[in-house]
């Protein structure tokens, strides 16, 4: 099996659409989350949100523009940061041995617009080429394969909130096994009221309105819900070897790659199902549990999902287990994305030498097996990182990643 090295990173978050903003704010615990008004107009039981603000699209023309949404036109920009980082060559990106994996969801805008111009005008004439490359699941790939002309594998995968941790995943297997070279991947999330109308329905959203950046509190006693947010996590995944004879700028190394499926319920997370993939990373990876200095945890508010997650942490790692934090108290639940957006994150924090807070964690869950958890950023960058993420359907993804400190 060939060893598996990450050499770019790109992000765009709440926090910023740089890596030394968002640094910087993992650093201070910053939230990214704001009041909605639109959403208040439209009558959401939770108008909390995380919003896109400051990314620079000029990278992009008006007519690529057309036949991306937001969160693929994000995800462009994520992934040309990382293969700046990289310092790849177009040849090396045009090349059969370099592919491309994002995790993501359809567009359920462009979805929704297509479904009103047809009732609108009661006739598909006016409904416009540039919709239906908007609204596949495949739009960040195809879009990204065509402005980068990647000539290798071309997929987008689906799972619900572990989407972006398969990505990688899937990308390290191939890389792993000879069959590329290298692998841009990632994941990519869209934030508008449209795709999120559903959830708020399901009374998953905190509550907590009159001080958003207070209201995801993961692990927290009192959390009542998560919040919504996106953006695109861009990565570079390479051969090991290859990366080295290059010169490239090794970030860390892709040790192991877990996945389960609960086989339970659709919405209410098992109690060993996100074991068995932490487990199995750390098979893969080598390694045992007490070798993990940091998990950077799902968790994202919900009473269930981190009660869930607590007691399958305890179980892989006891009494006596690493630091602890989800970060979802200051970016929201980046959903499709978050997964892979939780490598960048880990990334930032091994090379500038800390351990972002778990922010919001201010009453243990006295129902809750105990973890370590970081109320406070911790002085001390982590070399050894397992990242969990988990999604509707019961579908678990974890991975262990080493970093050079």
């Amino acid at each position: 099996m060939q060893r598996v090295a990450i050499t770019g990173i790109g992000i765009v978050s709440c926090l910023g659409s740089d890596l030394s903003t968002v640094e910087k704010a993992l650093q201070e615990g910053r939230s990214g989350i704001v009041v909605d008004p639109r959403r208040i107009e439209l009558g959401f039981r939770s108008p909390l949100t995380g919003t896109i603000s400051d990314c620079d699209l000029s990278l992009l023309s008006r007519k690529q523009r057309k036949s991306m949404p937001d969160f693929a036109q994000w995800a462009y920009v994520a992934a040309t940061d990382a293969l700046k980082m990289a310092g790849l060559s177009a040849e090396e990106i045009r090349n059969p041995r370099c592919g491309l994996i994002f995790g993501c969801d359809s567009s359920c805008l462009a979805a929704v617009e297509q479904v009103d111009q047809l009732r609108r005008a009661e006739e598909t004439h006016g409904i416009g080429s540039g919709l239906i490359f908007r609204s596949m699941t495949s739009t960040i790939t195809m879009n990204l394969n065509t402005l980068l002309q990647t000539q290798g594998a071309c997929w987008s995968l689906s799972s619900a909130c572990s989407s972006g941790g398969h990505a990688v995943g899937q990308a390290a297997e191939l890389i792993a096994g000879g069959r590329q070279d290298v692998v841009i991947c990632g994941g990519a999330q869209e934030i508008n009221p449209e795709s999120m109308c559903s959830f708020d329905a399901l009374g998953a959203f905190s509550a907590r309105i009159t001080d958003p950046e207070a209201a995801c509190r993961p692990f927290d006693r009192g959390r009542d819900g998560l919040v919504p947010s996106g953006g695109a996590a861009g990565i570079v995944l390479e051969n090991f070897d290859r990366a080295r004879r290059r010169g490239a700028p090794i970030l860390g190394e892709v040790l192991g790659y877990g996945f389960s499926s609960d086989g339970e319920a659709l919405s209410v997370p098992s109690r060993t199902g996100l074991s068995r993939a932490m487990q199995m990373a750390l098979a893969q990876a080598g390694i045992s549990a007490p070798q993990v200095d940091y998990v950077c945890a799902h968790a994202t508010s919900t009473p269930a999902g981190d009660f869930a997650e607590a007691v399958n942490l305890h179980r892989v790692f006891s009494d006596d287990g690493p630091w602890v934090s989800s970060l979802k108290g200051m970016v929201g639940h980046e959903l499709w994305m978050a997964g892979a957006a939780q490598i960048v994150y880990a990334s930032l924090m091994a090379r500038s030498g800390f351990i972002a807070p778990n922010r919001n964690y201010a009453e243990p869950d006295p129902e809750m097996p105990p973890l370590r958890i970081a109320r406070t950023a911790i002085d001390r960058g982590p070399r050894t990182v397992l990242c969990n993420s988990a999604g509707f359907g019961g579908t678990n993804a974890a991975l262990v990643v080493r970093f050079r400190v």
